[in-house]
């Protein structure tokens, strides 16, 4: 959860020829998402739902709040586990946070690299939960239409809805990963102790930081950067602020080039100070250490 490790670029989990099977590559949605698969430093990326593993169908999981519960209790396992307790609160904070990086991150990538904005409708995003620690590492995106730019090589076909500018397109990014959350947010909210501001902080800071993560993981972060700043351009409700990030006080990029270094501001805290104690506990940008 740590956001100083958003800094560290991860080898991705799975080679690109292994990713994605289902769907030869072509113009359509699913030759985007084996492009972009090889980018996807923290999760790996599917057309279809493969048959093994532990995969949850977001429409499944919206339709049945005990699922959540379900999962704040084996990730309360893991917390025990690895700290020695698991306070309800970060439970909560963590899952918060890590579905509303499904629809985040997906949207992200296709957007910075092909850019394109699937549907992201419940019915055709799935996550599987890791093995050991159980955070989605996995996504799969089945469906098939988008939205595009005219100079698309697919925008003729009957799947693509075609906008007319970059304006446009992250207008359509915003809206459809708002409806997907405001749909998590009324299942997931009655559920914990949290007010609508910290549920809502929580989105903002996911899509802030999965657009920036999909330039800053491709080794163009001003590029992610431009993405979040055109995506956030304004505080649009019920997101709680525009993009947060901002230029790292005479930071570079550490590749030598010179280029400038980017940080943020988290408006939402993941509560994982409260499993680890003391300043190891508290996340580089969350809102305890930085005032609005």
């Amino acid at each position: 959860m740590h956001d100083q490790a958003i800094r560290q670029v991860m080898k991705n989990t799975a080679p690109l020829a292994e990713t994605i099977t289902a769907t030869p590559v072509g113009i359509g949605l699913a030759g985007s998402l084996r492009r972009v698969a090889a980018r996807a430093a923290h999760t790996e990326l599917y057309d279809a739902v493969p048959p093994s593993g532990d995969w949850v169908r977001c429409a499944q999981a919206l339709a049945d709040p005990e699922f959540f519960d379900r999962w704040r209790s084996r990730l309360g396992d893991w917390l025990q586990a690895e700290y020695g307790h698991a306070p309800a609160r970060s439970t909560a904070g963590y899952v918060l946070s890590w579905y509303a990086h499904v629809p985040a991150s997906i949207a992200a990538l296709l957007f910075h690299h092909e850019r394109r904005v699937p549907r992201l409708h419940p019915g055709e995003l799935s996550f599987r939960l890791g093995a050991a620690r159980p955070h989605p590492d996995a996504i799969a995106l089945t469906g098939s239409t988008f939205a595009c730019l005219p100079d698309d090589p697919a925008a003729g076909l009957p799947e693509a809805t075609v906008v007319p500018s970059e304006r446009a397109l992250a207008a359509v990014l915003r809206g459809r990963y708002l409806a997907h959350v405001r749909r998590f947010i009324g299942v997931f909210g009655p559920g914990v102790r949290f007010g609508r501001r910290t549920l809502w902080a929580a989105a903002t800071d996911a899509l802030d930081t999965a657009l920036w993560q999909a330039g800053l993981t491709s080794g163009d972060e001003g590029a992610g950067v431009a993405d979040a700043t055109l995506v956030l351009a304004d505080r649009f409700a019920p997101f709680t602020s525009a993009s947060t990030l901002r230029p790292l006080p005479g930071g570079s990029a550490g590749t030598g080039s010179g280029e400038q270094a980017w940080t943020r501001r988290r408006e939402g805290c993941c509560f994982h100070y409260l499993v680890e104690p003391g300043p190891a506990g508290v996340c580089d940008t969350c809102p305890r250490r930085h005032a609005p």
